[in-house]
């Protein structure tokens, strides 16, 4: 090993690569603050370790470091709770499991990390169609409790908790497939 590259070089990369690293991040996070963000970190883990990568593998490993620090941000707890908080296929009156339980997302300071999360599953949110919509914003944008949501959108609370279900599961799939691309 020749202990890595320059100050210089490392610029280099950087200018050479820093279009592609921000893209990656975006199409997985779909936030422009965040993606920039995540663009900083990856080339900040790439030059501590500059040493493991011989110049010609540049691309592909930024890419790959790029990949898992979005990946790393969508397993937030912010897309946990869209995760987590989901009833019983057969819609038995499980609740969103905020209310029975201590909330499973874990230690007060995970609640930081879901505003910061917040940004990527926003637009995903605002994006739905009614009726979930509403129901989707009250619940996981306002975090209010099923039953307010269905006397605030006078909506019987068995179809709240359908209409939060279906919306889950299309969040997940748009989860699913934006860190896919």
């Amino acid at each position: 090993m020749d202990g890595g590259m320059t100050n210089e070089q490392f610029g280099v990369v950087v200018e050479q690569y820093q279009k592609l690293v921000y893209t990656i991040c975006y199409q997985m996070v779909r936030d422009h603050f965040e993606a920039q963000n995540l663009a900083q970190e990856t080339f900040l883990a790439a030059y501590t370790h500059i040493d493991r990568c011989r110049e010609e593998d540049m691309k592909p490993w930024l890419c790959r470091i790029a990949a898992n620090k979005a990946k790393d941000h969508l397993k937030s707890a912010y897309v946990r709770r869209v995760q987590l908080a989901r009833e019983d296929e057969d819609g038995q009156e499980t609740g969103p499991g905020l209310s029975a339980a201590p909330d499973p997302v874990g230690p007060p300071d995970d609640l930081y990390v879901e505003r910061e999360g917040a940004g990527e599953i926003r637009e995903m949110i605002l994006s739905l169609h009614e009726p979930y919509l509403k129901v989707s914003v009250l619940y996981f944008l306002e975090e209010k409790p099923v039953e307010e949501i269905a006397q605030t959108l006078g909506r019987p609370r068995k179809t709240v908790q359908t209409q939060l279900y279906r919306a889950k599961l299309t969040l997940q799939k748009m989860i699913r497939e934006g860190a896919l691309t």
